[in-house]
């Protein structure tokens, strides 16, 4: 039995979860999320606040999808009940973002301005860090989503307008990211 698929998803308070056609509807105070079932057969069920997923057979597939099935239920279980962060770093002397609508306007070192259009049920926040005289400027992006995927895929995508390089550490990073640094050329013979 795979132990991570036979986990029951309790589900919050104000969270309801429909089985039908294929997929799951959720709801909750944070928006809506349906989800497609990955494989027709694996069954979900709702009973009391709490879903469930079973497989039919001990399959090598099955099994896989059994986990898999149960990770992705409880991340759009949390998605609508809580909802998903990412924060993002901007470093660099005048690196800019400014969140205008549905498109976030970035200022990143090139002779352009960059826009981003935002995914549809990604909301995005602009913060900024106080200099201290040893780093270099940062400005925080805060990106929130009620669909786990999305809003990771959404960060990976604004990272790479501008990923960090090592030698400064200017760029755009993950704010769990370690940026390995390299030291520089020093000059003497």
């Amino acid at each position: 039995m795979s132990r991570v698929g036979k986990m029951p998803i309790k589900l919050a308070d104000k969270v309801k979860a429909v089985v039908a056609n294929g997929q799951v509807a959720f709801e909750g105070p944070k928006g809506k999320l349906a989800v497609k079932i990955p494989h027709g057969d694996i069954t979900l069920a709702v009973k009391d606040g709490v879903l469930t997923v079973s497989r039919p057979s001990e399959s090598r597939q099955h099994r896989a999808l059994h986990g898999l099935t149960r990770a992705i239920m409880a991340n759009a279980a949390h998605g609508v009940a809580v909802g998903w962060e990412k924060d993002l770093a901007i470093r660099g002397v005048g690196y800019r973002a400014e969140v205008k609508g549905k498109q976030i306007h970035f200022s990143l070192g090139y002779s352009h301005p960059v826009v981003f259009d935002l995914p549809e049920g990604v909301t995005a926040e602009v913060g900024k860090t106080p200099r201290t005289e040893d780093t270099l400027p940062t400005v925080d992006l805060k990106l929130k989503s009620v669909n786990r995927e999305l809003v990771g895929l959404t960060a990976v995508k604004i990272r790479a307008l501008r990923p960090p390089e090592p030698y400064k550490g200017k760029g755009i990073k993950l704010h769990t990211e370690v940026v390995r640094r390299k030291e520089g050329k020093t000059g003497t013979a």
